[in-house]
C-alpha cells in the first residue's frame, strides 16, 4: 500500500502558539489556570491539559465561579464585551488569540466605526465568528452560503465590507466574493482566510484526486477538519474522518492501493504518527 501524507497536516501556527502558552502558564506554578473554552478542538489534548490542572470555562455563566489565577483566551479570540467581563473577574488575563484572527478584529472594529456594515463569511455558531462579530460597532451579518448572501438586503446607501472566518472554505469564499461584488452596497473585500488554511485545503484537494482512499484526522468539533473532509469527499468518495485509532478498526484499507492522509489544524503530530503506524500494519 502506498501512503501519501500531506506536508501541511497538523498544528497550525495559531493553535501551536495557544497550546504552548497554556503549558507556559502551567509551568509558572501560579494556579489555577483557566482557558475560556477548550484551547484546542481535540479531546485527547484537552484531557492531558485537564490532568495538569487546567480548567475550562465553557460560558459566561461560569465566570462567577472563577476566583483568582490566570484565564487564557484561546486562539479563536473573543469579543470586546466578553474580554471586559473576563478582566472584571480580577484574574490575570493572557491573550493567546491567533494574530491572524486579531487582525480581523482590528479590521471590523475600524471599518464599523466608519459606518461600514460588516459581513462575515463563516459559521455563526463558531467561537471565532462570534468573537469577530463582537468587535463590530454597528450592523454585522454572518453568511455561509451563496443563497444567504444573495438574500441579504441592506438599506439604501449602505456600504459593506466582506471578511472571512480564517478557516472558511477558500473556494466558497471566492464564490461569495463574486456575488458580493455585484451588490450595490459592495465597498471592499478583505480575504482573511488564513494562508495556512488555504494551503492545507489546496493540498488536501490535490492528494484526494490521486488516491483510492483519504483519511482526514482531527477532532470531531474542529471546523477546519470538517471543511477538509468536505473538500476531500468531492474528489474521493472513500474519505474517512478519523479522530483516534479506534476509528481505523472497521475501515477496509486492505482493498486500497493508495491512501492519502491529511489532518486539521488542531491535530497533534503524535496522533498523525500513530495513525500512520497503524495503517502500515494493515
Amino acid at each position: 500500500m502506498k501512503i501519501t501524507v500531506a506536508k501541511t497536516a497538523g498544528f497550525c501556527f495559531g493553535v501551536k502558539r495557544a497550546v504552548d502558552e497554556v503549558y507556559r502558564q502551567i509551568e509558572t506554578g501560579l494556579k489555577p489556570v483557566y482557558t475560556y473554552g477548550p484551547v484546542i478542538h481535540n479531546e485527547q489534548v484537552m484531557e492531558k491539559l485537564e490532568k495538569k490542572g487546567v480548567r475550562v470555562i465553557r460560558g459566561e455563566e461560569e465566570l462567577s465561579d472563577v476566583s483568582g489565577g490566570t484565564i487564557i483566551i484561546r486562539a479563536h479570540g473573543i469579543g470586546r464585551d466578553l474580554e471586559e467581563k473576563l478582566r472584571k473577574t480580577g484574574c490575570r488575563i493572557v491573550d493567546a488569540t491567533c494574530p491572524f484572527v486579531k487582525k480581523i478584529h482590528e479590521i471590523v472594529d475600524q471599518e464599523s466605526k466608519n459606518g461600514v456594515t460588516v459581513i462575515i463569511a463563516g459559521n455563526p455558531d463558531h467561537p471565532e465568528v462570534r468573537g469577530i462579530k463582537g468587535w463590530t460597532n454597528g450592523p454585522s451579518f454572518v453568511v455561509q452560503t451563496k443563497e444567504e448572501l444573495e438574500a441579504l438586503k441592506l438599506p439604501e446607501g449602505a456600504r459593506a465590507i466582506l471578511v472571512a472566518q480564517t478557516t472558511f472554505n477558500l473556494q466558497k469564499f471566492q464564490e461569495l466574493v463574486e456575488i458580493f461584488k455585484k451588490k450595490r452596497y459592495y465597498d471592499r473585500v478583505v480575504n482573511t482566510v488564513c494562508n495556512a488554511t488555504a494551503e492545507r485545503q489546496t493540498e488536501a484537494l490535490q492528494i484526494s484526486e490521486t488516491v483510492d482512499a483519504m483519511l482526514v484526522i482531527g477532532g470531531k468539533h474542529s471546523s477546519n477538519t470538517q471543511k477538509l473532509c468536505e473538500i476531500c469527499r468531492t474528489h474521493c468518495r472513500n474519505t474517512y474522518f478519523i479522530e483516534t485509532l479506534v476509528d481505523l478498526e472497521d475501515k477496509p484499507f486492505q482493498s486500497f492501493c493508495h491512501v492519502g492522509i491529511t489532518a486539521g489544524a488542531s491535530t497533534p503530530n503524535q496522533i498523525i504518527e500513530e495513525v500512520l503506524e497503524k495503517l502500515c500494519q494493515k
